[in-house]
C-alpha cells in the first residue's frame, strides 16, 4: 500500500501490516466495512463514508458466512456506481461465536480488532461464568481481552466483585471497574483506544456498552435505555454492529447485546483461561482420573487446599462438555460437506458419461 494513502486509512484502524497488499489493484481502492445493513454495506476510506454492494459471488447460496464481508474488514472496492466490494483482505483477527440454533455455523462479530472489551454491569448482570465463556471466544481470536465492569457508581460491592473475578481469570487480563457516564472514571480505557487501534465492545443488553460509547465520543450518539429491576437486563438499543471513529484516534465497534454465547467448537481449554486446570488433570496419578474419588487426584487436592476455585472448576466442566459437543457437530458438518462434494462430483461424471459435456 502506498504511503500516500496510509494517514487517512490509519483513522479507520489501518495498521499497514496486513499481508499481501502490495498495491491497489487496477480500478479498485481500499476501504473498511464500518456497518452492515439489509440493503448492503457502509464503508469508509479514511476520509468519507459511502454505501456499497457485495460482489455477486459473496451472496451466492451456500457461501460460508465467514467468507462474506463483515464489520471491521478491509476490502478492495470498485469505482462503479454503486461501488462493489470485490475483495476481502486477509484478516489479522476474527472474533466469532456459533450462530443460534442447532446447525453449527460460525458468526463473525468483528474482524481486524486489537482489543475486545468485555462489558459487564456490577448489578444483576455480574456473572463471572459468562465472562469466562467470553474469554474462551476471545482467546483464539487474535485480539486481547480487557474486562470492563460498569455501574461502579451504583454498586456497593465493587472491590468484592473485582476480587472474585480476579480469582477466575488470568492475571494478564486487565480488569477496570468504572462509571461509564464519567469521563474521569473511564480515562484508563483510553490507553487501549489510541490512533490506529480497533476495539469491539461485547456484553449483555443493558450492561452499559452504548453508555460507554457515548462517553468516549463525548456526545449522545448511541441510544440507551434503562434495565429491568428484576434481572438488570436491557432492551436491544444497539441493533447492529457499527464501527465508530473516536476523538482519541481509535475505532470502536459497538455490538448488540448477546443473549446466547455459543462456542464454535474451535476453542481450546489449554490456553491461558483454563490451562492450569488442564495441567492439574495431567498430573493426576491415573490417566483416566474422573476427579471424583480416585487417590492421587491433583484436581481434588487443588480444590481442597484452595488453589482451584470451586465455581471455576464447575464452569470448566460445563464448558468442556459443551466444547466437545460443538466440536463433534463441527466435525459432522464438515464430513457431510465433504461427502456431498464427492457425491456431486460422482453424479457429474455419470451425467457427462451419459450425455457428454456441454
Amino acid at each position: 500500500m502506498s504511503e500516500t494513502f496510509e494517514p487517512p486509512l490509519r483513522r479507520i484502524g489501518w495498521h499497514g501490516d496486513l499481508p499481501a497488499v502490495p498495491a491497489d489493484p487496477p480500478g479498485l481502492r481500499l476501504a473498511r466495512v464500518i456497518a452492515q445493513h439489509r440493503a448492503g454495506y457502509e464503508l469508509h476510506d479514511g476520509e468519507h463514508a459511502f454505501n456499497a454492494q457485495p460482489a455477486p459471488r459473496f451472496i451466492k447460496p451456500g457461501t460460508n458466512p465467514v467468507e462474506r464481508p463483515a464489520v471491521g474488514d478491509f476490502v478492495f472496492v470498485s469505482s462503479t456506481r454503486p461501488p462493489s466490494i470485490e475483495q476481502i483482505l486477509p484478516r489479522r483477527s476474527e472474533l466469532a461465536r456459533a450462530a443460534a440454533g442447532e446447525r453449527h455455523q460460525r458468526q463473525l462479530i468483528a474482524t481486524n480488532i486489537d482489543t475486545v472489551m468485555l462489558i459487564c454491569g456490577l448489578d444483576g448482570d455480574f456473572n463471572p461464568a459468562r465472562i469466562e465463556r467470553y474469554l474462551m471466544l476471545v482467546e483464539g481470536s487474535g485480539a486481547n481481552a480487557v474486562i470492563v465492569l460498569t455501574k461502579a457508581d451504583v454498586s456497593g460491592e465493587v472491590a468484592a466483585s473485582v476480587e472474585e473475578l480476579r480469582k477466575r481469570v488470568p492475571a494478564s487480563i486487565p480488569i477496570h471497574a468504572v462509571n461509564a457516564k464519567s469521563a474521569d472514571s473511564i480515562a484508563p480505557l483510553l490507553a487501549y483506544l489510541g490512533p490506529g487501534s480497533s476495539t469491539v465492545l461485547v456484553g449483555s443488553s443493558g450492561a452499559g456498552k452504548s453508555t460507554l460509547t457515548n462517553s468516549l465520543l463525548g456526545e449522545s450518539r448511541q441510544a440507551t435505555s434503562s434495565v429491568r429491576e428484576n434481572d438488570s437486563r436491557g432492551r436491544h438499543t444497539t441493533t447492529s454492529r457499527a464501527l465508530i471513529q473516536l476523538p482519541v484516534g481509535g475505532c470502536l465497534i459497538d455490538t448488540p447485546g448477546m443473549r446466547e454465547i455459543k462456542l464454535t467448537g474451535e476453542e481450546t481449554l489449554d490456553g491461558d483461561q483454563f490451562g492450569d486446570i488442564e495441567q492439574l488433570a495431567q498430573d493426576c496419578r491415573f490417566g483416566d482420573c474422573s476427579h471424583l474419588s480416585e487417590p492421587g487426584c491433583s484436581v481434588r487436592t487443588a480444590l481442597a487446599d484452595g488453589r482451584l476455585d470451586g465455581a471455576r472448576w464447575h464452569n470448566y466442566l460445563k464448558l468442556r462438555d459443551e466444547l466437545a459437543s460443538a466440536a463433534d457437530s463441527l466435525e459432522t458438518q464438515l464430513r457431510r460437506k465433504s461427502e456431498n462434494r464427492v457425491l456431486s462430483k460422482a453424479l457429474g461424471r455419470r451425467l457427462d458419461e451419459k450425455y457428454g459435456r456441454h
